[in-house]
């Protein structure tokens, strides 16, 4: 029975990176289409925050002030800084690079737990698992065009939103004694409260008659309902029964879906070397998340949605 749970837990976040990978898409979409990336943010998580409220509990604030301090850091980090850095990066840069550069957040993940969490340990396994993943990551996102351009800005971003996902995803366990709900619900409003600051610079001036654009409606409610309502319930609750670096080498899935819809909606195509990357990423995944004794270096408490 307990293997059957765990095997639920790995399938729901395998789906969540699934779709986390799809979103590179829409975001690509929305920002042809004139949305800047806090303005796809703040859409995004509103929504979010406002469908969340039905099935949320009224309770309002945190047990304590420091539990409190802790969901402004999860909000800001999963939330405002991760998006906006990353679709801004994708903005400037180049989507190779940036792609290549987020999708590292496992392993930076991995260092930060070694590094800050005494009872971590790293085992051959794990270490092997991560550098063959983030191998496949390369193949999969250079798509077969071994050509890496720099740009210090867009790169730099790129590895900030990585970083931010990986402080992320080791904070969630420091919030463990509350529900997923209620702790997606605090994730979406300080990441809108941080996000703020940002229309004192870049005021807004996406005109109201383009939201009656299916491909800007559609995409705003994908982003805003399933990749992050449903998406981030989940992950909260995954991470928490998973542990930290396991649900967090899942992320190395994420260009697999993205190459994919890329090909079927912005007719990019994949080469041999993408599959082979996939291929890659799978194999690296499944010896990172057998390279623990007991399926993950950062156990969780248990908490329920």
């Amino acid at each position: 029975m307990k293997a059957n749970h765990n095997l639920r837990y790995h399938l729901l976040a395998i789906a969540v990176v699934l779709i986390w990978g799809c979103t590179f898409v829409n975001s690509k979409v929305l920002l042809m289409n004139g949305l800047e990336a806090h303005e796809i943010f703040t859409f995004r998580f509103l929504f979010a925050y406002i469908c969340i409220w039905f099935i949320s509990p009224r309770k309002l604030w945190a047990n304590s002030w420091k539990d409190e301090l802790l969901m402004v850091l999860l909000g800001v980090t999963g939330g405002s800084l991760y998006f906006v850095t990353e679709n801004e990066a994708v903005r400037i840069d180049y989507v190779n690079n940036v792609s290549f550069i987020v999708c590292t957040a496992p392993l930076l993940t991995m260092l930060l737990a070694l590094a800050f969490l005494k009872s971590v340990k790293a085992t051959r396994k794990l270490v092997i698992g991560a550098v063959v993943a983030t191998l496949g990551v390369a193949l999969v996102v250079f798509n077969g065009h071994f050509l890496l351009k720099l740009n210090p800005l867009g790169d730099f971003l790129a590895l900030c939103a990585g970083l931010s996902w990986a402080v992320y995803s080791l904070m969630l366990r420091r919030v463990s004694h509350y529900s997923a709900v209620f702790v997606t619900r605090k994730v979406f409003f300080y990441g809108l409260i941080s996000v703020l600051p940002m229309y004192f610079f870049r005021p807004w001036k996406f005109p109201l008659e383009g939201f009656f654009k299916p491909e800007i409606w559609g995409n705003l409610l994908f982003l805003g309902f399933v990749a992050s309502f449903a998406c981030f319930i989940l992950w909260s609750w995954v991470s928490k029964k998973l542990g930290a670096l396991t649900a967090s080498n899942y992320i190395y899935l994420n260009p697999v879906s993205t190459v994919v819809f890329s090909a079927l909606f912005l007719d990019e195509h994949m080469t041999l070397l993408a599959y082979l990357g996939s291929a890659l990423i799978l194999l690296g995944v499944y010896l990172s998340n057998h390279g623990n004794p007991n399926g993950s270096p950062i156990k969780q408490s248990a908490i329920e949605v």
